[in-house]
């Protein structure tokens, strides 16, 4: 349990001892839904973000505006920004951020299918929603300096920590954060 993200020793030893003093049969159930959710759930072949389907909903909402575009580093984000109510438009998951010390470079991540989708597409807007860490801005940057020969590129506004993520950010930060987002020198 310790494994899991934002579990400490304190809480993995409290899930387990609850998990021990659950019936068999509800601690059999929540297993297969775990199994049953690893089995199911992938990528979107468009966007990147966890999908049961081989394209997500957002992806396949015709409500959604397909001119704009706005790039995150994970589906965490994606959820944290559709809480807010305010992004109308479609989604691309990078699957992390630029991070040389732990290896991972732009080959690592969803770039080269974020540049033939904007080539293709040619949306009106491009923003960059990723957290503004060292990493996430090193990635803002270079995906900026890619995509402005083929569309406007935004960022969204600095109403974040430094240091911050936007998973952990509320809907009214992120929303004035969306609404404020600049072009990228």
């Amino acid at each position: 349990m310790q494994r899991l993200p934002g579990v400490g020793p304190k809480s993995a030893q409290r899930l387990a001892l609850h998990i021990l003093k659950r019936p068999e049969a509800e601690v059999e159930a929540l297993a297969q839904a775990l199994i049953d959710a690893k089995k199911q759930v992938g990528l979107c072949s468009v966007c990147f973000h966890l999908s049961a389907e081989p394209v997500c909903e957002i992806c396949r909402n015709p409500n959604r505006d397909p001119q704009t575009i706005c790039v995150v580093a994970d589906s965490r984000d994606v959820i944290a920004l559709e809480k807010t109510r305010e992004y109308k438009g479609k989604y691309h998951v990078l699957g992390g951020v630029i991070s040389p010390i732990d290896g991972i470079g732009p080959e690592q991540l969803n770039v080269q299918a974020l540049i033939r989708r904007v080539s293709q597409q040619k949306p009106q807007e491009v923003i960059m929603a990723i957290s503004p860490s060292v990493e996430g801005e090193t990635t803002t940057l270079y995906l900026g300096q890619l995509l402005k020969p083929f569309t406007k590129v935004t960022r969204i506004a600095f109403g974040l920590p430094v240091g911050g993520d936007l998973e952990y950010a509320d809907e009214v930060t992120l929303a004035r954060a969306l609404e404020g987002r600049r072009e990228l020198d």
